[in-house]
């Protein structure tokens, strides 16, 4: 039952198009029909108002359609109509070679209406209107037409491999998915067919121009030897009715064709613009009103040169003028309207996302939480404030190699009113009490300024400071002290924080983005390690090793050379990254320099056995664990920390070197005391690095 109801669904729904098909198929044999059979009278009317009514139909959906492509059946229409009106201009002749003894009713009514209405009773006007027709359509419109008709089947062509692979590069890297991609081709391949059909459909309008020279000419000759021949018209009498008759015929059919090479041209010069062709005319025109005006003073000139009529300038200067001063505003009207509405947009869309549950999950990856009095007069100025942040981020770029994320500055009622809190990831990393209307001078171990103030430690490094008033600015720089204003500490914090958690702002999104950037000789390397040999997230845990102790990762090439050569031996991230290092160990001094030489800081001997006898190692000989004693422990960081505290007084940038085995302990237990303390191997001590000792430990 099902089954039999679809069926007939079916048929119901293929009836009216086969019905279709049909009545196009008998419509065009009745048009051939048209060029043997003879037909009355009443036909050829009917069939001439068709003809023009089809003309002027095709004018106005060439006119309102978007782009060209959208009339792409326009060639098929072209060739349709054109035989069509020969196919009438044979029935014409026929009727007017038969019938021309009846009079200028001979051949209809609508070919004695064009005699006597466009003629005005005159057959020598008639032929001069004419021909004037005829070169309009053939020299002017048709010509034009089929030269842009040409060379936009050319172009078309020729762009065509470019936009195809647009489209591919698009689709590879997942900007539009495998429909749009398919859409896309197939509307490029509908356009460069267009282009090339409407190449040689224009010329069906050129060639019958010329059928419609000849087929006039051929009726007025033949018209007359019938009508003195045969018909016993005399001579003068037979040249007058054959040529009206010949002449308004050729005006019938000139003046449809006319329209159709008319909305030819205007489809094959749309171009690239879009909407319909008053919107890119009427639009492009008045878009610039210093042009509309002086449009209008010269009409309005022109209107006072003597000689001139003046009341058709003056009419067109005022409409000009008018035209000039209400565009202005009225786009200026719907700029506003527009805004607002995008505005009011944006306000729901905010409205509905701040009350959804999801975005309760969504956290920043970087966010500055400021009370309230501190957000009312530090940041006062949000420019400056995005202009620096700005500047911080592209630093950290070149320096570490990768984008750290957006940093978003908010105001909390969770943060106390005259502080700030660092966030990462939602979790606050870093809280600061700051000192509205102060500014704070570091002295370090040095002598504090000779002002009233109160000690802190500065919140970056944890050097000694003082908040002084503002007042005393002056007095604090002669004494050769730097005083740094609130919105300066505060970035000077936020920038050493990131610092200390570069590992953990690499997210895989980052790292993905940066493999893409390789070239191609380098993916292919990273295609034969991954994920044969390490997979992406390992990829990952090495970055974030190296960045975990501020080693820069901007030469990842080099980088992934390295690791390709020790990951057939070596699994785990840690031991790849200690590779790494041995093999960037140029970039790493070259980073860690002060003044083209390494500063050093070594283990004395006792510090280098305790480590040594530490290690514990597995059969294979590779270290397993790391066995110290607590107390043991305790000693070294105290002694480490006299020594790191004193060097740094006079050298603020060195490095803490130990055995290559005993490097990653070392460094478990300094950067607790001291975070942005480097510790190198020796064997990532390049080659020809000028290195300076500073002591040992011991």
């Amino acid at each position: 039952m099902a089954a039999t109801q679809h069926t007939v669904l079916q048929g119901e729904t293929r009836q009216p198009r086969s019905l279709r098909d049909v009545g196009f198929a008998s419509g065009m044999l009745a048009i051939l029909a048209v060029l043997f059979i003879p037909i009355p009278v009443f036909l050829i009317d009917f069939g001439l108002a068709l003809s023009i009514a089809f003309s002027v139909l095709i004018l106005l959906v060439a006119l309102w359609i978007q782009k060209p492509l959208d009339f792409s059946a326009f060639p098929t229409v072209l060739l349709i109509t054109t035989v069509l009106r020969l196919s009438l201009s044979i029935a014409t002749t026929r009727l007017i070679l038969a019938n021309g003894d009846e009079g200028v009713f001979a051949a209809g009514y609508i070919i004695q209406g064009f005699s006597r209405f466009v003629m005005s009773g005159d057959f020598v006007i008639g032929i001069v209107v004419f021909l004037i027709l005829v070169t309009v359509n053939f020299v002017v419109i048709t010509k034009g037409a089929t030269r842009i008709a040409e060379v936009g089947a050319r172009f078309a062509l020729d762009a065509i491999p470019g936009k195809q692979m647009a489209i591919d590069a698009d689709l590879s890297a997942g900007l539009i998915d495998d429909k749009e991609a398919q859409r896309r081709r197939r509307e490029l391949e509908d356009e460069s067919s267009f282009f090339g059909s409407m190449d040689g459909a224009s010329k069906f309008v050129r060639g019958e121009a010329i059928a419609s020279i000849i087929i006039i000419a051929v009726n007025i000759f033949g018209g007359i030897v019938i009508g003195v021949t045969r018909l016993g018209m005399p001579l003068g009498q037979a040249a007058d009715i054959f040529t009206r008759l010949s002449v308004g015929d050729g005006l019938v059919s000139q003046i449809p064709a006319l329209v159709v090479s008319l909305a030819a041209g205007l489809l094959v010069s749309k171009g690239g613009n879009r909407g319909p062709a008053e919107q890119a005319v009427i639009g492009q025109l008045s878009a610039y009103p210093r042009a509309l005006y002086v449009a209008a003073g010269l009409m309005a000139v022109l209107g006072l040169m003597p000689g001139l009529p003046t009341l058709p300038f003056a009419i067109l200067a005022g409409l000009l003028a008018g035209i000039a001063y209400v565009i202005p505003r009225r786009r200026e009207a719907r700029r506003q309207a527009a805004d607002a509405k995008a505005e009011a947009e944006a306000a729901r869309e905010q409205a509905a996302t701040r009350d959804s549950v999801r975005e309760a999950l969504n956290t920043d990856e970087i966010e500055i939480c400021v009370g309230k009095h501190l957000a009312q007069n530090v940041l006062r100025s949000q420019t400056e404030i995005s202009n620096r942040v700005a500047k911080m981020r592209r630093k950290f770029a070149l320096q570490y190699g990768f984008v750290v994320p957006d940093i978003r500055v908010t105001e909390s009622l969770a943060a106390e009113s005259k502080s700030y809190q660092f966030k990462i990831h939602g979790t606050v990393v870093a809280t600061q009490e700051m000192r509205v209307g102060e500014l704070l001078v570091v002295y370090g171990d040095g002598a504090p300024p000779d002002v009233p103030g109160d000690e802190v430690r500065e919140p970056a490094f944890g050097m000694k400071a003082m908040w002084i008033p503002e007042t005393f600015a002056d007095e604090v720089r002669r004494e050769n002290f730097s005083p740094v204003d609130n919105l300066s500490v505060m970035l000077t914090h936020i920038s050493e924080t990131i610092r200390n958690n570069l590992s953990v702002l690499l997210s895989y999104k980052d790292m993905r983005s940066l493999l893409d950037r390789l070239d191609p000789e380098y993916k292919r390397l990273l295609e034969e390690i991954c994920p044969a040999q390490i997979s992406y997230s390992g990829l990952q845990a090495v970055l974030k090793a190296l960045l975990a102790e501020r080693v820069s990762i901007r030469n990842l090439h080099l980088i992934l050379e390295a690791i390709a050569e020790i990951v057939p031996h070596a699994r785990r991230p840690e031991q790849i990254a200690e590779h790494v290092r041995m093999r960037i160990a140029q970039q790493i001094c070259g980073d860690l320099s002060d003044g083209g030489a390494l500063n050093v800081l070594r283990l004395g001997n006792r510090w280098d056995l305790v480590f040594h006898e530490g290690l514990k190692r597995d059969p294979k000989g590779e270290v397993a664990e790391f066995d110290i004693d607590p107390r043991v422990a305790e000693e070294f960081a105290r002694e480490a920390s006299e020594v790191i505290r004193k060097i740094m007084i006079e050298t603020p940038r060195f490095a803490l070197v130990a055995a290559p085995d005993a490097r990653p302990y070392l460094r478990m237990i300094v950067e607790r005391m001291f975070p942005s303390l480097p510790v190198l191997s020796h064997v990532e001590i390049a080659r020809g690095v000028e290195v300076r000792p500073l002591g040992t430990i011991s």
